[in-house]
């Protein structure tokens, strides 16, 4: 493989890789250790589906903490809040699939009953056989393997949709300040480069900030101020995929400078903004050297 391997950290043995195979679009791919590293509460877009190797992985979810040992299998539903820690001293290693919407979507028409929207029912299952084909999954693609990349990948989706699939419920949100929510979000949105306070964001809405926090957490997980930071990560991540050098990208979406995007970065995406943009300069034809 040209370019470069995982990211590591010599200090404690960490190291991460976050990464794309040009064959298998549609998928995002992240294998790492962490010991001291942690998740901030954040989303993505798509589905996020987990195998810890060794260690212990905790995954907070909005209903409660999950511990992951190796053999589980941890699965995200798009635009679920979540962050995650060690759970044990020694850390965590896993391999981890970032499938888009719009493939699960095509696997779960084809191959399952589901109508509407796919999802799963359950954050995390015990299935060992189907945590060792998440990190085939990875081997495969390392190796260039596309057909055994992307087969081994749909035989994943397939199986896991038929055991633990569900039809998500629509998003209509009920709950009392969910336009006065959905406005806020558009706004910061379109101001994310300069955002107002929290103060002249409810003023603009015509309601009072703790009601605005509470009609925002309800509607997205989160108060404005964590969604804005993911949100300007998502934006990043698009700028650095499109080649927009790291400084001007975190100059574009809001943040002080690079050092501050490189901190917000990390903490969300697993790896720092260099590094995944480099990985997705590079060409996948040889396998890389990756660490036990």
């Amino acid at each position: 493989m040209g370019g470069t391997g995982p990211a590591a950290d010599a200090r404690d043995g960490e190291w991460a890789r976050h990464w794309q195979y040009p064959a298998v679009p549609g998928l995002d791919l992240l294998r790492a250790r962490y010991v001291r590293h942690s998740f901030v509460r954040h989303t993505h877009e798509g589905f996020v589906l987990g195998a810890v190797r060794r260690g212990v992985e905790d995954v907070v979810m909005p209903h409660g903490t999950l511990h992951a040992h190796p053999g589980t299998v941890v699965m995200v539903n798009p635009e679920v809040p979540h962050s995650a820690h060690a759970g044990d001293p020694e850390g965590w290693s896993y391999a981890t699939l970032y499938p888009s919407s719009a493939l699960v979507t095509a696997i779960a028409a084809e191959e399952t009953t589901l109508r509407g929207t796919p999802g799963f029912a359950e954050t995390m299952v015990l299935d060992e056989d189907t945590a060792l084909l998440i990190r085939a999954v990875h081997r495969a693609a390392e190796e260039g393997n596309a057909l055994a990349a992307d087969s081994l990948l749909r035989v994943v989706l397939a199986r896991l949709l038929r055991r633990h699939g569900r039809s998500l419920p629509a998003r209509t949100p009920k709950a009392a300040g969910a336009g006065t929510a959905a406005r806020a979000r558009e706004l910061l949105l379109r101001r994310m480069a300069e955002p107002p306070s929290l103060e002249e964001l409810a003023r603009e809405l015509g309601t009072g900030t703790f009601a605005l926090l509470r009609a925002f957490k309800a509607a997205y997980g989160m108060p404005p101020h964590t969604w804005l930071t993911d949100a300007r990560i998502r934006a990043a991540r698009r700028l650095l995929e499109a080649g927009t050098p790291p400084a001007a990208a975190a100059a574009e979406v809001g943040f002080t400078d690079q050092p501050h995007l490189n901190r917000h970065f990390t903490r969300i995406v697993g790896v720092p903004p260099g590094a995944y943009q480099r990985e997705r300069a590079i060409s996948y034809k040889t396998a890389v050297t990756r660490p036990a």
